[in-house]
């Protein structure tokens, strides 16, 4: 269970304050998402994925999947590129030597004081288009700075491009909710970032309000709907929470940071609430 629980511990600190500081950015993307999918009528087949065929795939250079194919049809913004394309794309990167689940690009953090504003000025959304596009080349799988690019483009009437970053961003998080129903374990969704978590509650209309951590790999989430995301779920289809599988970024986790695992095992263990039944010796004796 320390495995689990060192993990998203230390993802759930940052996980938390930034998913709060960045809520208003999904509805503004979500409003035309729904339109988008209509339009297009691509439906989304949920299954539960073959990773070690997907692992094999996305390293095969013979293979269709082969990861840089992939990244190469995304990135010249190919709109032939499919929805099982884009579900290889999203969980094959778990599979690529540089994936890291615990990087975060330097560029990331740089606008997060324009955040909060409902509006910007012509230089702010330069500079938050800017770097919003730096971080996104560091890491093509930051959900959030594409969602606050989106918002900012739309503001500053940048249609064409404000379309380019939406199409993405849905096809991403259909390839996240292609891969279960997020009802239970055996159908928890899988997510390449602990932090794509929380984008996705948000995406469904609610504001996550605690994690609990499930071995081995899954994480819950306990959520309730939120009234700022302008999507009103009938009573009768309230969730409490989703669950996510981590199992591959925990493992990689693990691998690409070993001091900092074991520096969280240790703070675990020494932080630990377990009930341990006191020695007889130390039993306070009966009057």
């Amino acid at each position: 269970m320390l495995k689990s629980n060192s993990f998203f511990r230390l993802f759930s600190r940052v996980a938390v304050v930034s998913a709060m500081a960045a809520a208003f950015i999904f509805p503004s993307a979500l409003s035309s998402q729904n339109t988008a999918s209509n339009a297009n009528k691509r439906k989304i087949t949920v299954e539960k994925p073959d990773l070690e065929k997907i692992r094999k795939e996305t390293l095969d250079p013979h293979s269709q999947m082969y990861f840089p194919k992939l990244m190469a049809k995304y990135n010249r913004n190919d709109t032939t590129m499919t929805s099982e394309e884009y579900r290889n794309f999203y969980l094959g990167y778990m599979f690529q030597e540089d994936y890291d689940p615990y990087r975060t690009s330097p560029y990331s953090g740089v606008t997060d004081n324009l955040r909060e504003k409902a509006t910007h000025s012509k230089e702010e959304i330069d500079t938050i288009r800017k770097y919003a596009e730096l971080a996104l080349r560091d890491n093509p799988f930051d959900l959030r700075q594409m969602s606050f690019l989106v918002h900012v483009l739309k503001e500053r009437r940048k249609d064409m491009s404000a379309k380019i970053w939406e199409y993405r961003l849905e096809h991403l998080l259909g390839a996240i909710k292609s891969t279960g129903t997020g009802e239970d374990v055996d159908n928890a969704w899988y997510v390449v970032y602990p932090m794509h978590e929380y984008d996705m509650v948000q995406l469904l209309g609610y504001e996550a309000t605690d994690a609990n951590f499930i071995d081995p790999g899954v994480d819950y989430l306990t959520v309730s709907p939120d009234p700022e995301s302008g999507r009103k779920i009938p009573p009768k289809d309230v969730k409490q929470g989703f669950y996510f599988n981590v199992m591959v970024p925990q493992a990689q986790y693990e691998l690409k940071h070993p001091d900092d695992y074991a520096a969280e095992e240790a703070i675990g263990e020494s932080t630990s609430t377990d009930y341990a039944p006191a020695a007889e010796d130390d039993m306070p004796a009966e009057e």
